[in-house]
């Protein structure tokens, strides 16, 4: 399967959800939960002695709001980039999101996630 021939829709609906996902467990610092939808080379390529550093130093991390705005998305080879305007719910700077989609086993899976 490749995710670049579903319609915007269907990775709407993929897309949407996992980036609520990551919001709510980045704001938790939950670690299990957030890397629960990550691709098996996303997961190795994650540090979790780093990324638990993340969380606990980050005030972005730990701010994250609920309300970020899709902006668009990309598609590329085997994958999709969606693109998000997320804010701090702390200070209210705004960042660009970006989540990269695949498929991974017939599963959409995170192949990548960033804040710039």
């Amino acid at each position: 399967m490749n995710i670049i021939e579903n319609t915007d829709e269907e990775i709407l609906e993929h897309a949407h959800t996992m980036w609520a996902d990551l919001v709510k467990y980045s704001n938790e610092g939950n670690y299990g939960a957030f890397t629960r939808n990550f691709s098996s080379s996303f997961q190795m390529g994650a540090n979790e002695i780093e990324m638990g550093k993340q969380f606990a130093r980050s005030d972005l991390a730990k701010n994250l709001s609920d309300d970020y705005v899709y902006l668009g998305m990309i598609r590329r080879g085997q994958h999709v980039t969606v693109l998000y305007k997320q804010t701090n719910s702390k200070d209210g700077s705004e960042w660009l999101g970006r989540l990269v989609l695949g498929y991974e086993k017939d599963k959409v899976k995170i192949f990548g996630a960033t804040l710039f």
